[in-house]
């Protein structure tokens, strides 16, 4: 794999950092070669899609119709390349959250598997432009989160690691310091990295060692060692969100469950509630108000499940497409999107006030089959 540079960062302190947004190089700021049949109008909304082609990583932009149906407006190139690892189906990133959308600054944030690289973007409706391709601090990234000016990347190869980085004068600036390997023995890989709603902590969910990792976050990055929870009876934390009380919502893909999880200042974890989907390799999980959605990959379905009071109740499973790996929802709640890793397609769902889904049909996403990578604005 290529190696990126590494970025040079004097200490980790405020004054520090400060001083060097003055002198700090862009990484790569230009405008790439792209094609695009908009004018950087979103209309009701835009799904961004990753497509994590091996022979150069594209997100793939998509205006959201008052229908939910979407339409092609873009094909943006990351500068990277995607990647697969090995042993895996529809799903070659075996991950989720590895395209990210910050809202606030209109920001989106992709991984380039293949590269060890992490691209930015501005967004511009439904127009990207490229500002940076940065080095991840190690192998085969997979995963994304971002909450104010910080962001992290998760390494899921040689042991697993993540990565931290700062905004500074518009700039996403690597800091070094802001490294911790996970220590995972083996082929196993981690499959997703996520802040606390408050931005306090960064959670791993640890498929390849059955555990959660909570790392706390201050002001001078995150602690030197996580608090770690083992899921009981081989259960596989694959992926999680978070409810309206900060309480993790974790994909168990050995129990083919939604397990929650209170969030102890310390960062210990709490189980408090499981729901079985009943559907086979239930790897993902989004949240759409007081409803929860799992992808389904093995089943082709996605599960929905309503939560009051911190417990979840099974109201239903409809079919996705073979293959049913990452999932959106829009900004507004209305609509749920899956990517169908098997057909490289991503497929729309109108949520209903009792949580049900009705499809709104699909697009056939370029070159991305057995690609992850969705979001949504």
């Amino acid at each position: 794999m290529r190696r990126q540079p590494a970025a040079v960062l004097a200490g980790a302190s405020a004054a520090a950092l400060a001083s060097l947004a003055l002198f700090a190089a862009p990484a790569s700021a230009h405008t790439p070669h792209h094609t695009t049949s908009a004018r950087g109008h979103s209309g009701h909304g835009v799904v961004f899609v990753q497509n994590d082609d091996v022979e150069g990583n594209a997100v793939v932009t998509y205006d959201r119709a008052a229908d939910g149906s979407l339409t092609k407006a873009g094909t943006y190139a990351t500068g990277g390349l995607g990647g697969q690892e090995e042993g895996t189906g529809p799903d070659h990133l075996a991950s989720q959250g590895s395209l990210a959308y910050d809202k606030a600054h209109r920001r989106l944030y992709a991984v380039n598997a293949g590269s060890d690289t992490l691209t930015v973007f501005a967004v511009r409706g439904d127009r990207l432009v490229r500002e940076q391709t940065v080095s991840t601090g190690g192998s085969f990234p997979v995963s994304v989160t971002v909450h104010g000016g910080s962001v992290y990347v998760l390494n899921a190869l040689d042991g697993g690691s993540v990565q931290g980085y700062l905004t500074i004068g518009g700039r996403l600036v690597r800091v070094p310091s802001w490294h911790r390997g996970l220590g995972i023995e083996g082929d196993g890989t981690p499959g997703q990295v996520s802040f606390t709603p408050d931005g306090s902590k960064i959670v791993v969910a640890g498929k390849a060692d059955n555990t959660l990792a909570v790392f706390r976050v201050g002001l001078l990055g995150i602690s030197a060692r996580p608090t770690s929870t083992t899921l009981p009876s081989g259960g596989v934390p694959f992926a999680l969100a978070f409810d309206a009380k900060g309480r993790a919502v974790v994909a168990d893909a050995a129990a083919n469950s939604l397990d929650t999880f209170t969030v102890g200042r310390n960062g210990s974890l709490t189980k408090t509630d499981e729901a079985a989907t009943g559907q086979k390799a239930t790897c993902w999980v989004v949240r759409d108000g007081d409803y929860f959605y799992t992808g389904n990959a093995a089943s082709g379905t996605i599960s929905g499940f309503a939560q009051h009071h911190g417990r979840l109740t099974h109201i239903g499973d409809t079919t996705s497409g073979a293959g049913t790996v990452d999932l959106a929802v829009s900004s507004d709640g209305a609509y749920l999107y899956a990517q169908v890793g098997a057909t490289g397609s991503v497929t729309g769902f109108r949520v209903h006030a009792d949580g049900s889904l009705t499809n709104v049909g699909s697009v056939t996403v370029p070159n991305a089959v057995g690609g992850e990578g969705i979001a949504a604005s």
